[in-house]
């Protein structure tokens, strides 16, 4: 099971939000290429990435700390946030980022997600941000009736990735994993499924390891800044 270290990105500057609410972020680095070193020196196989702003907007806003990142580090990083058309699918790829997470356009426009599946093999994954069992999108900003399960089996045959599960009400909040609604929605498709939100201690991610289905890994950002995880000791925990 990997562990990928999440950088958000606001303003230029690594943060973290509570609960996906922008006027919540605490700074952690003003730096994140920085960061996103400290990270690889420490042992991290892969990095997770967000533009925040971007998610919002609608198109990419943080590129030059991403570019900066993909610069400094040798690890692949998979990004998400503003990625909702063919040509910045492309343009990501083609600036060595291994691979796009789409989120709100897998709802809107879920047949961008297979295109860009078949046009980028292994370099897609789905980004599948919930309430409560119900699908968010647009920066976590607007609620849909889509259901998580449902949304993810409509993937199956498409050739995404991953799918990378976040519980919102759980995210920033160190208040544990979702470790029922995400061994669930593992054990719902075959496609590999990587946790996200609250993934807080080292137990958290032993027991995302232990769930009873196997896990293509754990995303975790505040913990990590705060010391609350050793990323060095969580990466052989997870070995």
């Amino acid at each position: 099971m990997i562990l990928y270290p999440a950088i958000d990105l606001k303003d230029g500057q690594a943060v973290r939000l509570l609960r996906g609410e922008m006027d919540k972020a605490t700074v952690f680095n003003d730096d994140p290429a920085a960061q996103a070193k400290a990270f690889v020196d420490a042992g991290c196989e892969w990095l997770h990435l967000v533009d925040l702003n971007g998610a919002f907007a609608g198109e990419p806003v943080n590129a030059a700390p991403v570019e900066a990142i993909l610069a400094a580090c040798k690890v692949p990083a998979q990004l998400g946030g503003g990625i909702r058309d063919l040509k910045t699918i492309e343009t990501w790829i083609s600036k060595g980022l291994a691979r796009v997470i789409l989120g709100t356009v897998a709802v809107e426009n879920p047949d961008l997600v297979r295109e860009a599946a078949r046009e980028f093999p292994g370099k897609v994954a789905v980004g599948i941000d919930a309430r409560n069992g119900m699908v968010a999108t647009k920066g976590w900003a607007e609620e849909t009736d889509v259901q998580v399960t449902d949304l993810a089996r409509s993937f199956e045959d498409a050739g995404v990735a991953a799918i990378i599960y976040t519980d919102i009400n759980r995210d920033g909040a160190m208040q544990g994993p979702n470790i029922e609604a995400t061994a669930a929605l593992a054990r719902a498709v075959s496609i590999p499924v990587i946790a996200s939100g609250g993934v807080s201690s080292l137990d958290d991610l032993i027991a995302l390891r232990d769930c009873g289905v196997e896990l293509n890994g754990a995303i975790s950002g505040r913990a990590l800044y705060d010391g609350a995880i050793d990323l060095n000791e969580a990466i052989r925990a997870l070995k």
